[in-house]
């Protein structure tokens, strides 16, 4: 079976109900008739890694059995950052049947299944393995009483470039980007016409084509989303120039929209590859225009009522749902150590600039680290948008962390204080300094983390051990940072 064309792919998605996704395989006998209904000669096995990028190995069709399963496949834990040592490297994969497609960017014909891990000698999960943290998020919350399930759309921004070098040395260091699309190329002789449509700084959002040169690309991206079974709801161009995109996913369970937003990095970066471009999710690669953030809509609901939804309260929240918001907002500096987890976070992250950096909430209003969107009047539709977080994060880990910080909230009726309903950046000085703000640097996050983290553990949703592990990798980040001088430091200093 050769890998379809992008009509054969159109057609695929425009013969499915409204676009949206088949219902999910639950059995491994089930999944194995697919695979091979479907010609699948390969089965790739994914998994991620505490820091929150996917791994896998391949196995072929024939070795698929309902006992791979029930009795999982062995890898080495040790070579998998943040996983075991070497003394106790044997880890088994089992795959979720419920996670079953035929991967919409391999040529050779391949069923991708993405896996849960276990420990070979007690056959318990994993407890480092962040999606059973983010499945025992899941569980906790039913337990608490509180609701049922909760639902997540996450805002994932990203760059398309056209070339990327970068290096460091003991006596150089350098990065190098570059995009067809960048304002910076405006004054190129290219050696043929420089036909010059391009966005200005901080004009990418929404121009049509041909200033917007990515529209097909993404519109190819969203057809191999949803032939991986991801329901979009819209795609378009940024606010920087140089090919800052995003695409929307339709909201789904957190374990779900977790998976889903790897499935997402996973797709973009090959469809971008095999047009000869680069995609990254780095948060700020550009200096002077926009990062990419990652703005997580979240709600609660139980015995299917949106608890958000008071039509009495401020922007149509309940009660409930300001206590939410006085969790997260409340251990928002800890919790930047899993939402905004790089160093290059706190480029993004600066007061002044657009990011997100006021920890208050408001209607509407795009400078507060909390918005409540107001495009609609229905019940349904009320939920939060925290704006801190950006799509370095391991999804797993940052929304079982946003949801154990707003669980805490409402069991312990943390206020958030008033609404901010002005816009942030105009503020006067003596004001604006009343405003509590994110952490300034990766460090700070991970201190506040270190002081603040009672209330992930609660249910044993994350435990010591998977914080004091990733404290000690972050910190290795950041201290490899501290020791390199950065190019612009000889700008300011080499004469001094």
């Amino acid at each position: 079976m050769a890998r379809q064309t992008l009509t054969e792919v159109a057609r695929e998605v425009l013969e499915r109900s409204n676009g949206k996704a088949p219902k999910p395989l639950t059995k491994p006998k089930d999944v194995i008739e697919f695979a091979r209904a479907q010609g699948v000669v390969i089965v790739d096995l994914k998994f991620v890694d505490l820091l929150g990028t996917w791994q896998h190995f391949s196995i072929p069709i024939t070795a698929l059995s309902e006992e791979v399963f029930q009795e999982g496949l062995g890898f080495d834990g040790s070579s998998i950052r943040g996983f075991q040592s070497i003394d106790e490297s044997d880890m088994i994969l089992i795959p979720d049947p419920t996670t079953a497609v035929v991967d919409p960017v391999c040529e050779v014909p391949t069923l991708s299944l993405i896996c849960d891990v276990y420990d070979p000698v007690t056959r318990e999960p994993y407890t480092r393995d962040p999606r059973y943290i983010a499945r025992k998020a899941e569980e906790y919350l039913k337990r608490s009483g509180i609701a049922d399930v909760s639902y997540w759309g996450p805002e994932v921004e990203f760059f398309i470039f056209d070339n990327i070098r970068f290096d460091q040395g003991a006596h150089y260091g350098f990065y190098f980007i570059d995009s067809e699309e960048g304002i910076w190329n405006s004054g190129r002789d290219e050696g043929r016409p420089n036909l010059g449509h391009r966005p200005r700084w901080k004009e990418g959002y929404f121009p049509v084509p041909p200033a917007d040169s990515l529209q097909d690309l993404r519109s190819e991206i969203v057809l191999r989303l949803i032939q991986a079974g991801i329901e979009v709801e819209t795609h378009h161009h940024e606010v920087a120039t140089g090919g800052q995109c995003e695409i929307d996913m339709r909201f789904k369970t957190l374990t779900r929209m977790a998976d889903q937003v790897l499935m997402y990095k996973y797709i973009i970066k090959n469809v971008a590859r095999a047009h000869g471009k680069t995609a990254t999710f780095m948060p700020k690669p550009l200096f002077g225009d926009n990062g990419s953030g990652m703005h997580v809509h979240q709600s609660l609901w139980k015995e299917g009522r949106n608890l958000f939804w008071d039509e009495r309260g401020y922007a149509g929240l309940s009660e409930l749902a300001r206590y939410y918001i006085g969790g997260i907002l409340y251990h928002t500096p800890a919790l930047l150590a899993f939402c905004a987890p790089t160093t290059n976070s706190y480029r993004r992250l600066v007061p002044g600039y657009e990011a997100p950096v006021n920890l208050v909430y408001s209607r509407r209003n795009r400078s507060a680290g909390i918005r409540i969107p107001m495009y609609s009047d229905s019940p349904a539709a009320k939920r939060i948008e925290y704006r801190c977080p950006d799509p370095s994060a391991n999804p797993y880990l940052a929304f079982a962390a946003i949801l154990m910080a707003g669980l805490d909230g409402i069991q312990n009726r943390i206020d958030p204080g008033d609404p901010v309903d002005v816009d942030l950046y105009e503020l006067p000085p003596e004001e604006a300094r009343k405003i509590k703000q994110v952490p300034g640097s990766l460090e700070e996050a991970l201190r506040a983390l270190e002081r603040d983290h009672e209330f992930l553990l609660r249910g044993g949703v994350f435990t010591p051990d998977v914080i004091e592990t990733w404290i000690e990798l972050k910190r290795k980040e950041v201290d490899a940072i501290r020791l390199r001088p950065h190019p612009y430091e000889f700008y300011l200093y080499y004469s001094a």
